[in-house]
């Protein structure tokens, strides 16, 4: 049932996201029928995308935090959020890169069952924790995908060629402003990860934790530096973007780069 299920989701996330390529390609500003029934393959893939999860991550004796597990996680919160957001904001472009990510993701999930990584979570407060993190780092994904587009529209425009899939793009400004808005809640959603995790994580700066701790409060700090730059001398454009790609990448590897070591590297 799993496999089914699973093969079925990434099809779907497939089929949406050639669908949105091919309204993207096509230089379509403004249908929004096109648009509904590029998502409404989507949104079915993230429904079966959850089924697959709750299976597999759910288990009696915990919850099942192990690398791929969490990817998949990720990468259906990220998902479900271009997906829905994309109703009523011009998001779904970000769909061309995200749901194949997804169904990638849970390729790797289904066919990878270690219980490696495996915790539990009895207090409310590490639940807590987990939850504004993942979240916190999903939202700022999406909004290192939205510099990366802003950065190939930006440079198209200052080359002069505003032609192709440029078009299809919402203006320069919107789309600046909507990659603040990103920033600003992640990085909400973040301050609020770091603080319930000095607050109900025992030690924090356990030789396990350290690392994430002292990343994850790197990236705090960069997108802070972003958001007041942003604020205090109006930061666009390429500055924009690096400040966003390299809090990005601090980020990832404070939530990734402990458990790509541990469970692929080391027990490799």
């Amino acid at each position: 049932m799993i496999i089914l299920t699973t093969t079925i989701s990434v099809l779907l996330y497939l089929l949406s996201a050639g669908l949105l390529l091919r309204r993207l390609t096509s230089g379509i500003q403004v249908d929004q029928r096109g648009k509904t029934l590029a998502l409404i393959p989507g949104t079915l893939a993230v429904a079966l995308h959850l089924m697959v999860m709750y299976h597999l991550i759910i288990l009696p004796e915990g919850l099942n935090l192990s690398l791929f597990h969490v990817l998949s996680l990720t990468s259906w919160l990220i998902a479900t959020l271009v997906m829905f957001t994309a109703l009523r904001q011009p998001l779904e472009n970000l769909g061309i890169v995200v749901l194949p990510i997804a169904a990638l993701a849970l390729l790797l999930q289904a066919s990878n069952l270690t219980t490696a990584g495996q915790v539990s979570t009895d207090t409310l407060g590490v639940k807590i924790h987990i939850l504004l993190s993942i979240f916190s780092f999903s939202l700022l994904s999406i909004a290192a995908i939205q510099a990366i587009l802003l950065a190939i529209q930006t440079r198209h425009l200052r080359n002069r060629h505003p032609g192709g899939f440029i078009r299809a793009l919402p203006p320069l400004e919107t789309m600046e402003q909507l990659l603040f808005r990103m920033i600003g809640l992640g990085y909400i959603l973040l301050s609020a990860a770091l603080l319930t995790g000095v607050t109900f994580i025992q030690d924090i700066f356990a030789q396990q934790l350290v690392h994430k701790t002292v990343l994850a409060s790197i990236a705090w700090v960069v997108f802070a530096i972003l958001l007041w730059g942003r604020w205090h001398y109006g930061w666009r454009g390429r500055i924009a973007v690096r400040w966003t790609l390299s809090g990005f990448v601090v980020l990832m590897l404070a939530y990734f780069g402990s458990k790509l070591v541990l469970e692929l590297i080391l027990q490799g």
